[in-house]
């Protein structure tokens, strides 16, 4: 396929979960609205243990927690923590930003309070921990320590186990429908080898047709700022790999900036080396997935969710 058309299709999807807006039953008789629709939510399990006590086999499954909020009313799809228990999330195609108001919605299901503590992080390994919140559906505020144009895509919930239920109980711990990041960018990934020659940061001619199709999807965008990350495989050294995907970060932000022409959009760069992969450096495929820049659509303000 062409890789300017593949662009295109990986990227207008984006551009229409941008514009609508969807509402959520929380498992409680109400429903919530979250501006970003589907895509809001957690894509992937990267960690799951139960605690102990552990809750019945059915619900001892991190996936359940994924997507959107789908508890049938009944005893099935939703992960069970146990007492103790820790579920450790990812977001593929958006990131958790900290924007103005509630950042992120816990869907917890249950007639018990049962409090977890909650974590984010870049990379999976090192936590920034936010606090404890309550049980029900908790509405979290990433709160004034968490810069405005860092983005996250990790997230852990571990049970706090401050509240044993009387008699046996088949579901310890919090009960996990879905967790939606509602202060969120919109993630965009590009292959460095269509951007790049091989050790080099200058853009090649043929990159500027897929960033002109970028530019002309932001300008749809209503207000945000803009956050360019590189990213290398871990051949080579630390301080190069450092250097250069700063370098390529920054021709894609020089190259954006000056298309777009938008004296007041905020645009930030960073160079990661190899310390954030999203695949295995070990194999040649995964070392060209980890050669990348991504780009961050963070907007400036969202809908705060209200319940309806």
């Amino acid at each position: 396929m062409n890789r300017l058309l593949f662009f295109l299709l990986l990227v207008f999807p984006l551009i229409e979960h941008a514009q609508f807006s969807r509402k959520y039953a929380n498992g409680h008789g109400d429903s919530v609205e979250i501006a970003m629709g589907n895509r809001a939510f957690a894509d992937s399990v990267i960690y799951y243990k139960p605690g102990n006590p552990s809750p019945i086999e059915k619900c001892r499954n991190g996936a359940l927690a994924l997507g959107i909020p789908d508890w049938d009313g009944l005893d099935n799809n939703f992960t069970v923590l146990g007492r103790g228990g820790e579920l450790v999330l990812y977001f593929k195609d958006n990131a958790i930003v900290n924007l103005e108001g509630t950042d992120l919605y816990v869907f917890e299901l249950g007639k018990y309070i049962e409090e977890t503590f909650l974590s984010i992080s870049k990379d999976g390994k090192n936590w920034i921990e936010i606090g404890k919140i309550g049980g029900g559906n908790a509405a979290v505020d990433l709160g004034d320590s968490i810069p405005g144009n860092e983005v996250f895509r990790y997230l852990k919930l571990k049970d706090a186990a401050s509240f044993t239920p009387q008699g046996k109980d088949s579901y310890p711990g919090a009960d996990i429908d879905a967790v939606a990041a509602l202060g969120s960018a919109f993630s965009i990934s590009l292959n460095s080898k269509v951007l790049f020659n091989t050790g080099k940061s200058e853009l090649k001619p043929q990159a500027k047709k897929t960033l002109d199709s970028l530019v002309n999807l932001l300008k749809d965008f209503p207000a945000y700022q803009l956050r360019v990350e590189g990213h290398t495989d871990s051949i080579g050294s630390h301080v190069s790999n450092v250097k250069l995907s700063a370098n390529r970060a920054l021709s894609v932000k020089n190259y954006l900036v000056g298309k777009l022409k938008n004296p007041n959009l905020i645009v930030t760069t960073k160079g990661y080396a190899e310390l954030l992969p999203v695949s295995d450096n070990k194999t040649s495929n995964g070392r060209e997935r980890n050669r990348r820049v991504e780009l961050f659509v963070i907007p400036l303000k969202k809908n705060i969710p209200s319940k309806h």
